[in-house]
């Protein structure tokens, strides 16, 4: 290689600066979590001012992280941040229907001890929502990044830009795909492999929505594909497994494949 090419790699980093890796900012969320559920962390506290020392540590240090990554001016970095952590009881409460909704949810789980220390669905929970709050502040890169992180960790992967609302079940989980401009309502529970995706992958829609809405205490069984912005599964609808979707469903549907339509495809194999 060339000099040429030394000075632009140089002259990149220059640039660029240091910037905090990404298993940092992950780092930085899991303390934050831990803060909210000791039940992941050995390190207990007796006072409230050491908890209150701790938030306001987490709150330095997401500035810190936000002036890094050069996402605003330093002053502005300080206000998101404090609005971030004004933020934290109500985000604190959805984590909490969602741990409810899993217990209930799962006759497996003996505790919702085991769901907060445990469970792969709501651990990914947790970083989206974590990450959806950074988005909802206009916070670029770092709320993907958190939710990147939970995806490597857990096979889920959650946009950050994605809505969804409380009391939200993610059952076993690995491979489920939630798309960016999905819109999920109260109570819902989705199973292993679902794909909440969209219809196209141009660009043109970027800012359109892209991807289903999911409306309250649906239902969404294994492997199953739901694609396209206009696509709206009704509130209380159960969606098979497997079941391929692309246009609407009414409330209280049931859909699924039938028994003559896996004997015609045995039959289509031999």
């Amino acid at each position: 290689m060339d000099k040429e090419f030394y000075q632009h790699m140089l002259n990149k980093q220059q640039i660029t600066g240091a910037v905090p890796s990404n298993n940092e900012i992950a780092g930085w969320a899991l303390q934050v979590i831990r803060l909210l559920y000791p039940e992941q962390s050995k390190k207990l506290y007796t006072f409230v001012h050491q908890l209150e020392a701790e938030f306001i540590k987490r709150e330095s240090e997401l500035c810190e992280l936000l002036d890094a990554t050069r996402g605003k001016q330093h002053d502005e970095n300080q206000e998101i941040a404090r609005k971030f952590f004004n933020g934290i009881p109500e985000l604190y409460r959805l984590l909490n229907t969602d741990i409810q909704a899993t217990f209930a949810g799962d006759p497996a789980a003996k505790s919702e001890f085991e769901v907060i220390r445990a469970y792969p669905g709501f651990y990914a929970i947790s970083f989206y929502r974590l990450a959806h709050l950074l988005y909802q502040l206009n916070v670029p890169l770092i709320p993907r990044i958190l939710t990147e992180y939970a995806h490597s960790k857990t096979g889920i992967d959650i946009h950050p830009a994605a809505e969804i609302n409380d009391h939200f079940h993610i059952d076993h989980g690995t491979g489920v795909v939630i798309g960016e401009t999905c819109k999920i309502g109260r109570h819902v529970k989705i199973f292993q492999g679902v794909t909440l995706g969209a219809l196209s992958v141009s660009k043109n829609p970027a800012h359109a929505q892209r991807h289903p809405t999911v409306e309250d205490h649906a239902v969404i069984y294994a492997g199953a594909t739901i694609l396209g912005g206009r696509t709206v599964i009704g509130e209380g609808s159960i969606i098979g497994g497997n079941v391929w979707l692309t246009k609407s469903v009414p409330p209280y549907s049931k859909v699924y494949h039938t028994h003559e339509v896996s004997l015609l495809k045995e039959k289509i194999k031999e």
